[in-house]
């Protein structure tokens, strides 16, 4: 077994506690004003920026720092559309047969349904890939530890990361996934994790008139008990 090794920590700075009371606030604000958004303009996202944000996304921590995650950027028309109607295949068979009634009384807020449109609308997908197991050089096997939760924790910081360069998107999860494989070429060693719509919202779109949690239902702190 290989000895640890450490260096310096030399890109962490100190910030003062104003500053960093206004840097909190300021991004509270930004990513407050993050919504779905199913509709989108034909304008493209150039390919540096989408580079950059899967950048970010990559500096997410991971289980014994595999990094079990792979990103597949989608801009070819044709490949979106086949993939728009492989979901649309699962989603007409969900709608239809699979979802318990809660979960389609669930859903009636938001106005979703078996089609899906915003694939092929949308300039950009980004199909996100859970890596199960890696292989060494020699190519034996090497396991991924916790790597559901590090892909979830790395799509955290993709979806602020596009959200912060002035990008909308929408989470799409059709299931079962397994077509991205066939269709993106992607090895079995990987599952598909989530498929992230992404683009410029469409002139005058509109969202669903839902609301988040107040911050006192989803916070509980225990502090030290006064003597």
């Amino acid at each position: 077994m290989s000895e640890p090794r450490f260096v310096p920590h030399a890109e962490w700075r100190a910030v003062p506690l104003e500053e960093m009371r206004r840097r909190v606030a300021e991004f509270c604000a930004e990513v407050s004003r993050r919504r779905t958004v199913r509709e989108y303009a034909e304008t493209p996202v150039p390919r540096e920026i989408l580079e950059d944000c899967v950048r970010a996304a990559g500096t997410a921590p991971s289980g014994a720092n595999r990094q079990p995650w792979h990103f597949v950027v989608v801009t070819d028309p044709l490949l979106k559309k086949r993939i728009r109607a492989a979901a649309e295949i699962e989603e007409r068979e969900f709608y239809a047969n699979r979802a318990p009634p809660e979960w389609l009384e669930a859903l009636a807020p938001l106005g979703t349904g078996p089609e899906k449109p915003f694939l092929e609308m949308a300039p950009a997908l980004i199909a996100i890939f859970v890596e199960s197991y890696g292989r060494l050089p020699d190519g034996r096997k090497i396991k991924n530890y916790y790597a559901t939760e590090s892909v979830g924790i790395a799509t955290g910081i993709l979806i602020t990361a596009l959200h912060y360069a002035g990008l909308a998107m929408l989470t799409h999860t059709p299931s079962p996934m397994s077509f991205l494989n066939e269709l993106l070429g992607r090895p079995s060693n990987e599952r598909p994790f989530l498929l992230l719509v992404v683009g410029f919202p469409a002139d005058e779109v509109r969202v669903p008139d839902i609301a988040r949690k107040e911050l006192r239902d989803i916070l509980t702190i225990r502090a030290p008990t006064e003597p």
